[in-house]
Formats: structure tokens, C-alpha cells, sequence
């Protein structure tokens, strides 16, 4: 009996989390088949990728719809635009699984609408539950639905967490790079420029994920979504710096012991486990060798260095829309960095500044979310244009 495909749609096809994802498709054609397929602008790659994979459907930006819709016109693959249509596509009843790897507030909607629909999800866009968390892990709860997290350090919490649901978890460790400034002070700091940032020892990421990792607050985020996937308060949950990337997090039990997940620095391997779980399927992914590693080290994360962690807590700690909002900023603070427009350590201060500035909500609506993170986006653009200096 010919074994039944895992249907899954990829949204951010043509992303480095999404490109990966269908090396591993292209891997295991016997047991996976892309339904949809969805960008933003890179319309080439989208194209190339649909080509490749005939999904049922494509979703791309209004500005590309005419002309995906004309390069695949003769092949029988839906052409899509819009939000709405991105909601519309992930509750398809072809479609077993979505992979979530669309960056930052904009995956959002797509997803709740997928957990609505009942479907699994693969979550990579770790700012759906920093901004949602408690509506996104309740409606998840409500529908049956289990989100199987892609970051490597959640993917670790999670694999070491096999077996073990049943036993309370004492504290966990995400584990840091410490990214390309790992040791410098605030005055170095104070001269990088954008090409120093985008430079990471370690992982191969996009540009906004890899700044986050420069300034650390891509770990307040993961901070943040941990409390979320594993039920934590911020007090059980602890950032160590790892320069190596070999040990992706750690689970501390109530008696004491630790357990970790290690490998090589490579997005396939959490990719792949969410999409299988809860098998193992085998790889031909380079395998870890311990006489190249003969030395792992930790060290504590400098927060006075690196701010962004301590303002992550800080959200976690606050509640309701206070994480929605650190994101937004953070999103536009990116953003204005990548532009020229403000320096790097002005980044953290841009983001502090609208968690003072935008209305606190304790138990918001999803339309409070939505409207939370325009206002935060609406005050960190006012921000950069008078350029912060404190």
C-alpha cells in the first residue's frame, strides 16, 4: 500500500527557513507534497519554486500578482493575492500541515486562521505567539491543534522534553551565540555599521532575524515565545551564551537534572523534526564531529551590554499587549537600522521608548493586538525621524 503524502503549506517559500524547508520536501518526496506556496515580492523565486513543485496554489504580493499570475498561467497552479487570500489558502482541506515562516506581525492572521481551520503547525515565525501568545496557545488548545516550534532552541526544549511531559520542568536554557559583537562594549558598539551586523558567526539567516541576533533581541523574543510553547513564568527561564551553537537548549528538571540537544548549527535538522514528529526520519545532513568541537563554553549574557533581553523580560513580565508592542518597535527600529536611518545601539533605546509610550492593555482582543501594533509602529516611526539621543 503506497503510503499517504504529508500535504504542507510553506508560507515564505522563498525564505531562508522556506528554502530550507523544501530541500528537505526535494529530500522526501515519498512522504511530503507542497499544497501552497506563498511570498511576499521575490516573485522570480516563487515562480521557480511553484515550477519545481506544482503546489495547488501560490500566494504573492499585490505588486507581483499580474506577473506570477502570467508566468504560470499555462500550468495548473491557482494564482492568489492579498491577506485575506493568504487566510483563505491555509484551511484548505488539501492541506495537512503549515509551515509558518513568514517574518514578524505579518504571519499572524495566517496562522490563527490555520489553527482555526484545525491544522498542524510548524511554527517558525516566532513573533506569532511573542504577540499573541496567550490568544494563539488558546485557540490552539480549543481546536486540538499542536504547534510544533522550528527554532532550533525551541525544537531543542521540545526534543528534550520527549518522554518527559509528564514531569515538571524546574527551568530551561536557551543557549546564544552571543552573535558577531559577543564580548564588545558600548562603545564599540556604537560605530557598527550595517554590514558588521549582518555578519553571523554561526547561522546563515535573513537580514532582520540576524540583526535581531546582533542586538540579542532575537533572544528576548524566543524568550518570550518559550513562556508561551511550555507553559514557563520568565523567572524559569534562563539565556546562556554558547558561542559554539553546538548545545540549541537545555531542560532543567525538578531533581536536578539537565538534559540538552546537540548537533550542528543547521536549521534542517528542527525543520525536519516538525515536520515528522513525532519520527526521525533519516538524513544525509552533515553529521557532528567531537574531535572538531574538543572545547564548549558558556558564559553569562551581558544585559547591561545588550539591552533587549532585559526589555523582553520586562514585556513577559508586564503582559498582555506589552510584548505586541516591543515587536512592532523592534520591527520598525530593524528596519530603520537596515535603511541608514538610526545606528545599532539606538535600536534597544527606540524600543524601550514605545513600551513607555503605548497604552498597556492586560487581556487584549485580537483586533487590540492589531491596533496595539500600529500605534507602536505609528510612535517608533515618529521616534526615528527625531532621532533618539538619550
Amino acid at each position: 500500500m503506497k503510503p499517504t503524502l504529508k500535504r504542507i503549506a510553506i508560507l515564505g517559500s522563498t525564505g531562508s527557513i522556506g528554502q530550507q524547508t523544501l530541500d528537505i520536501v526535494r529530500a522526501n518526496t515519498d512522504k511530503l507534497q507542497v499544497e501552497v506556496l506563498t511570498a511576499q515580492n521575490n516573485a522570480d523565486l516563487l515562480i521557480e519554486q511553484a515550477l519545481a513543485f506544482e503546489p495547488n496554489a501560490v500566494v504573492v504580493g499585490e505588486e507581483k500578482y499580474a506577473y506570477v499570475k502570467e508566468a504560470l498561467q499555462k500550468h495548473d497552479i491557482k494564482v492568489y493575492t492579498g491577506a485575506d487570500a493568504l487566510c483563505q489558502v491555509v484551511q484548505m482541506e488539501t492541506v495537512d500541515m503549515v509551515l509558518a515562516a513568514i517574518v514578524g506581525f505579518a504571519g499572524l492572521r495566517s496562522t490563527i486562521a490555520a489553527i482555526e481551520a484545525g491544522k498542524s503547525i510548524a511554527l517558525a515565525n516566532k513573533e506569532t505567539l511573542v504577540v499573541a501568545g496567550e490568544l494563539v496557545t488558546s485557540l490552539a488548545k480549543e481546536k486540538g491543534v499542536n504547534i510544533y516550534p522550528v527554532d532550533s532552541e525551541h525544537s531543542a526544549i521540545f526534543q528534550c522534553l520527549a518522554g518527559e511531559f509528564h514531569n515538571k520542568i524546574e527551568k530551561i536554557y536557551l543557549t546564544a551565540s552571543g552573535g558577531p559583537f559577543r564580548g564588545k562594549d558600548s562603545k564599540f558598539l556604537s560605530t557598527v555599521t550595517k554590514a558588521d551586523a549582518l555578519k553571523h558567526p554561526n547561522w546563515s539567516m535573513g537580514a532582520k532575524i540576524t540583526i535581531d541576533s546582533a542586538t540579542m533581541m532575537n533572544k528576548g523574543l524566543e524568550i518570550i515565545e518559550a513562556g508561551w510553547l511550555f507553559g514557563l513564568k520568565p523567572e524559569q527561564i534562563d539565556v546562556i551564551i554558547h558561542p559554539q551553537s553546538i548545545i540549541h537548549s537545555l531542560v532543567q528538571f525538578q531533581d536536578g537534572s539537565l538534559k540538552a540537544q546537540m548537533g550542528l548549527p543547521d536549521m534542517k535538522l528542527p525543520i525536519q523534526y516538525a515536520l515528522f514528529y513525532p519520527q526521525r526520519v533519516a538524513s544525509s545532513f552533515k553529521r557532528f564531529d567531537f574531535a572538531a568541537y574538543p572545547s564548549l563554553t558558556f558564559e553569562k549574557a551581558d544585559t547591561a551590554t545588550f539591552p533587549s533581553i532585559s526589555l523582553a523580560y520586562e514585556a513577559m513580565r508586564k503582559g498582555g499587549n506589552m510584548p505586541c508592542i516591543l515587536n512592532a518597535a523592534n520591527e520598525i527600529a530593524v528596519s530603520s537600522f537596515l535603511n541608514d536611518e538610526i545606528g545599532f545601539i539606538e535600536i534597544p533605546k527606540l524600543v524601550e521608548h514605545c513600551m513607555n509610550k503605548v497604552s498597556h492593555i492586560t487581556k487584549p482582543t485580537l483586533q487590540q493586538y492589531i491596533d496595539s501594533d500600529a500605534e507602536a509602529r505609528k510612535v517608533a516611526q515618529s521616534l526615528t525621524k527625531k532621532k533618539i539621543h538619550s
